[in-house]
């Protein structure tokens, strides 16, 4: 733990640097979207890997702060930290609707059900036309004024070094929650669930505020996107932005809190890489998860986390 406690530190160091040597629009543009996906990346950790649960309808907190944020800022004028404090908040009081249902379900059922409210609310932004501007989606969500005031560089370096500090405030309280008598309580969940139960662990309740968490931060997340973008539609709650997130979480390494921030930097860079390859991109995507799946289930960090047991055991 302490190990990962300084290679956070250390990654935090060279995110603070980084905009001083690279200054480059298209660099800063990458680096956004690492930030952007480091926080979803733990927040579905959070869940994946501590509580032991497969949520493939996570992105359902995203497009809730992501659309929170457009509304507020597009209807009532409210200024970004309102709209990004507000996506979290509504993003937490979905997770706690939709976890008081779906943490009473395990397994398969728990996958599906998920995936069907993240559904169900992109039909309904799909259709809502005069809430949410239908599949035309809402663009103009203002930005800053003294982001705006600055130029095309200056505006991205800005939204990098906000995503910095949301994304080492999410690791931040991922970091509490494991080191937590709540994330210890979600851990033996996740080896064995009678054991924990027999020692008093209540399942769902943990499960319930871990849960909510993870949508609260998830929630930060997508309204952070939305001003970024300055555009939110019904395709934020897509399957997509799930496969990212879970091929993050599996390539970095479940479990870990330095898998969701390598993971998000290998996927991101290799995404904008691969972009030409469009529709060939997810195929290719596909098959390392198959690799990670069948060859490395425990991710790069957790791979190199049991290399001192190998070499010890030799």
């Amino acid at each position: 733990m302490r190990l990962q406690r300084h290679v956070l530190f250390m990654a935090l160091l060279i995110g603070v640097l980084a905009p001083l040597i690279l200054r480059d629009e298209y660099l800063m543009h990458i680096g956004v979207l690492i930030m952007f996906s480091i926080m979803l990346a733990t927040s579905l950790n959070l869940i994946v890997g501590y509580v032991g649960e497969f949520p493939l309808g996570h992105t359902a907190f995203l497009g809730i702060g992501a659309y929170t944020a457009a509304l507020l800022s597009l209807r009532l004028g409210a200024p970004v930290y309102v709209t990004i404090l507000a996506g979290g908040v509504m993003g937490g009081l979905f997770g706690l609707a939709i976890g008081a249902v779906t943490l009473r379900l395990r397994g398969p059922f728990f996958v599906i059900v998920t995936l069907c409210f993240a559904e169900v609310l992109r039909l309904i932004a799909n259709n809502w036309i005069s809430l949410t501007n239908g599949p035309m989606g809402m663009s103009g969500i203002a930005k800053p004024r003294w982001i705006e005031s600055q130029g095309i560089l200056g505006q991205k370096t800005s939204f990098y070094y906000i995503g910095l500090v949301m994304a080492a405030f999410a690791l931040h309280v991922a970091y509490r929650f494991v080191n937590s008598n709540m994330g210890r309580a979600a851990i033996a969940m996740r080896e064995n669930r009678l054991v924990a139960q027999s020692v008093g662990i209540w399942p769902f309740y943990f499960g319930l505020v871990t849960f909510v968490i993870a949508a609260i931060l998830c929630g930060f997340a997508g309204a952070f996107y939305a001003h970024y973008i300055s555009f939110v539609g019904p395709e934020v709650f897509g399957f997509s932005f799930m496969v990212s997130m879970i091929i993050m979480v599996l390539v970095g390494g479940k479990g870990t809190l330095i898998g969701p921030v390598i993971g998000p930097i290998i996927i991101v860079v290799l995404e904008e890489y691969l972009r030409d390859l469009k529709e060939l991109r997810l195929s290719i995507f596909g098959l390392v998860v198959m690799a990670i799946v069948v060859f490395r289930p425990e991710g790069l960090m957790g791979f190199m986390a049991r290399r001192p047991e190998l070499y010890a055991g030799k």
